[in-house]
């Protein structure tokens, strides 16, 4: 089973009528179940349709949308003719899709609502190769020719073909997909991965993993992104189930409906969790309190053991059984009460916080990857496992510090190169070995740790080196502070740019009698901006003097996708957002 639909098409005539994938009816409210048989009739539509219309092998067709049932139906049929998928982000702009569209002269998109077709009327007048969008949503009102609804497209197939024989010449290399970096720094890239590299990446996660048959997944983060995708298709390659969610910001109300036992996961979630949390407890009574932080007492004592798959001392373990019972069963309520392990990676998360959800029973299998490795080089072995660390590299996969601690990636998850763009693969892919970019170290052979992206060291004018990530973290986990990005390259010390977390400031402004809730007017309160210096200084106290950010100004505006200072994968667009605050940090640096 060299080829991705080949094992889809297996597992649909193994399983037939069982459920493979659930949505939520828009019009019902309630979960609606998709089974095998269904997924395989509409795929073949659509094949058929993308067939009679003229796509065939190695044509890029996009797929522009939020999660839904639709998108993977759509990637599963582009692949079946042998096209190559190219996912885009649902909240890009209009120019950052043209670019993708322009590089890969796509002729044809899949796009899901309103939202994105307006942008999509948009491309289809600016894009000389964009001939047409269907649309998942169903619209009513279309008068242009070039739009399709969905069901519409689903028939409109001319003749019905044999469409195993359009798989007869398939390679285990073929192109699968083209998937575009977020461009941190400089255009965005395509990165090329075939059905080999997403096939291995299935069998090496499988041996790590150790899924049950009886998982069930939701599917969160944005299917565009390599971690979402590959797992979505790795849920089919093990007969999952998998429910689609297609706003992102309901994840917290659909969690308890849903009651996944497995889910991606960023640390950001974790983090905006957490602080739910802990602000819910800091309104019990003092006894419900205790009580609370006895069982983190006894939870922390516990995984301490567990991460080392060391017997646990039987007091140890009776005190854990009562913990259980009366906080960590209700705690795990919050993700639906299922949850057996919840794949995390995308950013560093805090030893703090890994450990904390381990004491309630929450297994965040921590982990490290990149759209290059078709997601995961690293995660947590389901018995040993080390907090500290971002993982135990994966079985296959081979893993080697290079020069400037460059973590260099090898093995059949490695991409083929980025499209159209070989100057750039020359510089990452040598001998077989993709240079990360990324700085970090191996312990034993088996345990890797990244540290920072080479690109964001930073280096101040006394030639001391800073990692803008471990200072970002350590400053983040104040509840006080909501986002962080700290500056000093070339400069003679560090500063930062501070969102606060206005919600959890409330009682500060109360306390301290300022006189207005007004964001714009906090952030340049005296009295705010003095607590604001102590939690900072509190949250840095560990750190060398050349480390420790010695100026920060306040922001009242959030950093996000919609104002360009974040990729869609929600990591910061330093570069753009130095840029845009540049006055602010000049005015740091003008005196000490």
């Amino acid at each position: 089973m060299e080829h991705i639909v080949k094992i889809v098409r297996n597992q649909i005539s193994k399983y037939g009528d069982g459920e493979v994938f659930r949505y939520k009816d828009k019009s019902t409210l309630k979960y609606e179940s998709i089974s095998w048989n269904r997924l395989g009739s509409e795929m073949n539509a659509i094949s058929n349709a993308l067939h009679s219309n003229g796509y065939g092998y190695n044509d890029k067709i996009g797929i522009f949308s939020a999660n839904r049932y639709e998108w993977v139906i759509a990637d599963l049929a582009i692949m079946a003719i042998r096209g190559v998928v190219v996912p885009l982000y649902p909240t890009s702009s209009e120019h950052q899709v043209k670019y993708i569209v322009d590089e890969t002269q796509m002729k044809l998109m899949f796009i899901g609502n309103n939202e994105q077709l307006e942008k999509g009327i948009w491309l289809l007048n600016n894009c000389k190769s964009l001939e047409k969008i269907i649309v998942f949503e169903h619209i009513i009102d279309k008068k242009d020719p070039r739009i399709i609804n969905y069901t519409e497209f689903l028939n409109s197939a001319l003749n019905v073909i044999d469409l195993t024989s359009l798989l007869i010449d398939a390679k285990p290399d073929d192109l699968a997909t083209i998937i575009y970096t977020s461009g941190t720094t400089g255009e965005p890239k395509g990165v090329m991965l075939g059905h080999d590299n997403f096939i291995q990446a299935f069998k090496i996660n499988e041996i790590r993993l150790q899924m049950e048959k009886t998982d069930v997944s939701m599917c969160f983060l944005p299917l565009s992104h390599v971690f979402e995708r590959t797992w979505t298709l790795f849920l089919l390659y093990n007969d999952l189930v998998n429910v689609f969610l297609e706003n992102p910001r309901d994840v917290i109300q659909e969690l308890p409906l849903a009651r996944p036992t497995v889910m991606c996961t960023v640390p950001r979630f974790y983090e905006k969790t957490y602080e739910g949390i802990m602000a819910e407890v800091s309104k019990w009574p003092s006894v419900k309190r205790n009580i609370f932080n006895w069982a983190f007492k006894v939870g922390h004592l516990y995984i301490e053991f567990q991460k080392d798959a060391k017997k646990v001392p039987f007091m140890l373990k009776t005190k854990h059984t009562i913990a259980e019972k009366l906080v960590f069963k209700k705690l795990r309520q919050v993700f639906g009460g299922n949850v057996r392990m919840f794949p995390c990676a995308g950013s560093a998360i805090s030893p703090t916080l890994l450990k904390f959800f381990h004491a309630a029973g929450v297994f965040i299998n921590y982990g490290y990857g990149a759209t290059e490795t078709t997601a995961t080089v690293s995660c947590f072995k389901k018995d040993i496992y080390s907090f500290d660390y971002t993982g135990s590299i994966m079985p296959e996969v081979e893993v080697k510090i290079g020069e400037n601690k460059e973590i260099w990636v090898k093995g059949k998850t490695v991409f083929k190169g980025y499209y159209n763009k070989p100057n750039d693969t020359a510089k990452v892919l040598e001998d077989g070995w993709y240079k990360t970019g990324d700085e970090g170290f191996v312990v034993n052979g088996e345990y890797l740790m990244m540290t920072d992206r080479i690109k964001d060291l930073i280096k101040t004018s006394v030639g001391k080196y800073v990692s803008p990530q471990k200072l970002e973290l350590l400053i983040s986990q104040s509840k006080y502070v909501e986002q962080v990005v700290v500056f000093g390259d070339n400069r003679k010390y560090m500063t930062a740019l501070i969102v606060p977390s206005f919600k959890n400031l409330l009682d500060k402004v109360i306390e301290l009698d300022v006189k207005t809730f007004e964001s714009e007017e906090l952030v340049c309160d005296p009295k705010i901006i003095q607590f604001f210096k102590d939690v900072i200084d509190e949250q840095q106290a560990e750190l060398t003097s050349y480390e420790k950010v010695v100026k920060f100004t306040l922001l009242s505006e959030n950093f996000s996708i919609e104002n360009n200072a974040l990729t869609n994968t929600l990591k910061i667009k330093r570069k753009v957002i130095e840029e845009k605050y540049k006055h602010s940090i000049d005015k740091m640096y003008s005196s000490l």
